[in-house]
């Protein structure tokens, strides 16, 4: 992830997406890095537009959202209202799954 991360940096920034910079980006970073990797996500999107991919991915998202919203909605008024503690409990442990 630190790869594509260093390349949107590198984008947004206005700068060439080479291996250079990829590699600039690792080392200041303090990542350790696989030349290898840095070469292959050059050569993966040297031929595609960024920007586009950016908004294709941001409209995408959200309209896969309000069908979850709806299966919550549904699941909300089947079920028996619970403690608020326990909600708050099986709230923080889904977001620590998210973080490993």
């Amino acid at each position: 992830m630190q790869y594509v991360y260093a390349a949107m940096l590198l984008h947004s920034a206005g700068k060439e997406v080479d291996e250079a910079g990829l590699t600039g980006v690792l080392k200041t970073a303090g990542v350790e890095f696989d030349e290898a990797r840095v070469k292959a996500l050059v050569a993966s999107i040297k031929n595609i537009n960024i920007e586009e991919a950016i908004e294709k991915a941001a409209v995408a998202a959200p309209a896969a959202a309000p069908a979850g919203a709806a299966a919550g909605a549904e699941a909300a008024d089947e079920e028996p209202e619970e403690d608020a503690g326990k909600k708050e409990e099986e709230a923080a442990a889904g977001l620590g799954a998210l973080f490993g």
